[in-house]
């Protein structure tokens, strides 16, 4: 079974966006995974297809109503879908390459694509929402965020990208940041490809990489060193 994908959004036309091109959007036609974007405005009941209300309690902007996205998760996702239910949202855990290959195992995801001040916490209690996060810092709504978990799940699902040792040494599939690259021409600038790189020994080139990957990782990202 294929990785299906269903976004919850009140901009469906944003989709597949970039997610459509290259090989991502090749594997969407092959059918290795699919997308639906679902108009969340489609499950209003009155004749401005109102979505939000004023937050309880006062405050700035506005919240979306737990009624409607409710029936709108229900349409995409019953109650025996195995797929998780994720809402792009600022507080949620932080996204991680760990989370992103459990996802790319799995049978796909409902994105839940969070806009104004967010969402009403009774639907996101009672449909089990759960909140993911891309980084410190807040976008006008989920749907570029939706955008980014799905490339990076999508990528490594068998057959999108190609073979499968091209993901073994990215930057955090072994909790270290990528090592430096290198092509022709030999010399750029005068700035020339490190010896080793065209030495033919594998184990030193291997060696190398290791070291700069973890200075790179120290400099950068110690965080990454101390998990």
């Amino acid at each position: 079974m294929s990785f299906s994908a269903d976004v919850i959004t009140l901009f469906p036309e944003l989709f597949p966006g970039p997610l459509g091109a290259s090989v991502l959007g090749r594997g969407l036609a092959e059918g290795l995974w699919s997308l639906k974007a679902t108009h969340l405005r489609d499950f209003a009941t009155d004749r401005h297809r109102t979505v939000d209300d004023t937050p309880s309690g006062g405050g700035a902007g506005m919240v979306l109503k737990p009624d409607i996205l409710a029936r709108a998760i229900d349409a995409v996702s019953p109650a025996d879908d195995p797929r998780p239910r994720l809402l792009m949202s600022p507080r949620g855990v932080p996204l991680t390459q760990r989370k992103v290959r459990e996802l790319a195992a799995g049978p796909g995801a409902v994105i839940v694509c969070g806009r104004f001040e967010g969402v009403d916490q009774r639907v996101i209690d009672a449909r089990g929402l759960e909140e993911v996060s891309i980084g410190d810092y807040v976008l006008a709504g989920g749907e570029v965020a939706a955008m980014v978990l799905l490339e990076a799940v999508v990528r490594l699902i068998p057959g999108v990208l190609g073979a499968a040792e091209s993901h073994a040494e990215e930057s955090f599939e072994g909790g270290l940041l990528e090592y430096p690259h290198y092509t022709r021409p030999h010399v750029f600038e005068g700035r020339e490809i490190p010896t080793v790189l065209v030495s033919g020994d594998h184990a030193k080139i291997e060696k190398w990489r290791r070291e700069q990957a973890e200075a790179l990782t120290r400099a950068r990202r110690p965080d990454l060193l101390e998990k």
